[in-house]
């Protein structure tokens, strides 16, 4: 038996070794069971509540791949603490054959599920509550629930109501008051960025100076501009942050006013009242009223309009993304924000759509990878056709079974030893045994299925209108996000030979499909300035797993 181990801790505050603590306990387990180890999964700092935990979701890949017969962990907490999501872990991994094995109690079962998932469930909501309530009382009595503001410091020392306690940073509480003047003066929240950036004041954290950091948002009191307590003013639980089941990600919701808890901290106000009331003017004015989303997010109809490739473009010289800087054109947002990247080099939407699917167009009509494309649809279609057959057998099995059941009970009436409960059962198998009927009468026999002679020209002509297709409006956004899924990022780089001056590096797991086609020691010239097609530059193994080509 092959068996894995995963491991996890919640957060920065428990001890690092509680992983190895863990893993050890569930070796011995496995020592002990006759099991080997083939792998070890591990979540350090990663709440229970998600599943989206990057070495989770990994294991839950390699059990699709049945890449292991069963799994071990010290208890079932430590997969997760959400009923629905231990439910969906049990039946994914019941579909593969692969068990669950805890050192607590065993081989975990259906009953092991409701009862332990339900009560992780509970104690994760009453922890929850409690750490909400803990909360309240400090902000009830002017401490600080939350971080570090700019500006403040945490005061160590401790006193019988706990912590929570801040003190004004005199460097930092002048630099918020420029920041203030300068904004009520008339200077954008990017010039203001930016000039902090040239002078090399560090930001909150430590980290550069960006425009979001000064605007923030409005509604949720995020952004300095928004930062109450710079006029001593502590007003907590502004916002609920609700996370999303399909993404995992958290989602902010503005509280209504009663839901909020107000409480004057004079001795921590930076700004007076009428600099803080200029601000607040100019931030009326300048603010455009726009649509919201249901999550009371602001619908900006320029930038965030999804795009082939938006959130995928990264600039090759800060790392930073490309986004939206103009009409149509992509640009590097870190350069735009905080004026730190040195990458000017902008490109139009239409031409690094146009480039990356030439060059998908290039690769895809590969010989090599049309004969695959053909290997995998005919294989797919006999495994089907064989799971057909499997499936009539294995219902055939079970209607002779039933026969034999009912031939049984009739030979028991016929001897004197009718009963209310053998009238139930007949009457069940009687039903079992219609169904069984009906669904091998709907199955008939497996279809015989011969591909088309000229199947390699069909997928010629698909690849070759893969353009259209992508625009046609009645699959445009289910095919965008097919493509999309494959690319994991275009790197985007400043090369004065590349055309519009820019070399496009594609990342992810379409370029390892597209390296069949591909020898890593070959490389083709770049195309002419305007064309279409590609430079693949293969930087890893041929195989399935992430390569990396230019456009």
């Amino acid at each position: 038996m092959r068996a894995v181990i995963y491991a996890r801790f919640s957060s920065e505050l428990q001890r690092d070794e509680s992983i190895e603590d863990q893993v050890e306990v569930c070796r011995r387990e496995i020592e002990r069971q006759g099991w080997t180890v083939a792998r070890v999964y591990s979540d350090r700092a990663q709440s229970g509540a998600s599943k989206f935990r990057p070495q989770y979701q990994q294991m839950m890949a390699d059990a699709e791949g049945k890449q292991f017969d069963i799994l071990v962990c010290e208890a079932l907490d430590r997969l997760g603490r959400k009923l629905a999501d231990i439910a969906d872990l049990h039946d994914r991994l019941s579909y593969a054959g692969i068990k669950i094995h805890t050192v607590a109690t065993g081989e975990v079962t259906q009953l092991h599920i409701g009862m332990l998932g339900t009560m992780a469930q509970l104690y994760l909501s009453d922890l929850r509550e409690k750490v909400w309530r803990g909360q309240l009382g400090r902000a009830r009595q002017g401490r600080i629930p939350g971080g570090i503001a700019y500006g403040y410091d945490v005061v160590a020392e401790r006193d019988a109501s706990g912590g929570g306690r801040r003190t004004i940073n005199a460097a930092q509480a002048a630099v918020v008051r420029q920041i203030f003047r300068e904004y009520a003066a008339g200077s954008s929240p990017r010039t203001i960025a930016r000039r902090l950036n040239e002078e090399d004041v560090p930001g909150p954290g430590g980290r550069q100076w960006g425009d979001t950091t000064i605007r923030g948002q409005v509604d949720r009191g995020t952004g300095l501009l928004n930062n109450t307590l710079y006029v001593g003013r502590l007003e907590w639980n502004r916002a609920a942050y609700v996370k999303n089941p399909r993404t995992g990600k958290k989602v902010a919701r503005v509280n209504k006013q009663a839901a909020r808890e107000l409480a004057q901290i004079p001795e921590l106000r930076i700004i007076d009242d009428d600099l803080w009331q200029q601000v607040k003017r100019r931030q009326k004015e300048a603010r455009i009223e726009m649509g919201k989303d249901e999550s009371g997010n602001a619908l900006n109809r320029v930038h965030r309009r999804k795009f082939l490739l938006s959130e995928l473009l990264v600039c090759g010289q800060c790392g930073g993304r490309y986004t939206v800087v103009g009409k149509d054109r992509y640009g590097c947002a870190t350069r735009r924000a905080k004026g730190t990247c040195s990458n000017d080099r902008t490109i139009t939407r239409r031409k690094i759509e146009a480039r990356v699917l030439g060059g998908l167009k290039d690769k895809l009509m590969a010989p090599e990878l049309v004969a695959e494309f053909i290997r995998s649809y005919q294989a797919e279609i006999n495994a089907t056709a064989k799971e057909a057959v499997a499936r009539s057998a294995e219902l055939k099995r079970e209607a002779e079974g039933i026969e034999r059941k009912m031939a049984g009970i009739m030979t028991a009436i016929e001897d004197g030893m009718y009963t209310p409960a053998l009238k139930e059962r007949m009457k069940a198998l009687e039903q079992r045994k219609a169904e069984i009927e009906g669904l091998l009468a709907g199955a008939g026999n497996p279809p015989v299925v011969r591909l088309h002679p000229n199947l390699a020209e069909v997928y010629r002509l698909k690849v070759a209108e893969l353009e259209i297709a992508l625009n046609d409006q009645s699959i445009k956004d289910e095919a965008g996000e097919i493509l999309r899924s494959l690319i994991d990022r275009v790197v985007l780089t400043p090369a004065a030979e590349a055309p519009d001056g820019i070399e496009a590096q594609l990342h992810g797991d379409l370029a390892a499909i597209l390296a069949l086609s591909n020898n890593a020691e070959r490389k083709q010239k770049l195309p002419a300035d305007g064309a279409a097609g590609s430079l693949l530059s293969v930087v890893a193994g041929i195989g399935f797993e992430p390569m990396t080509f230019r456009l």
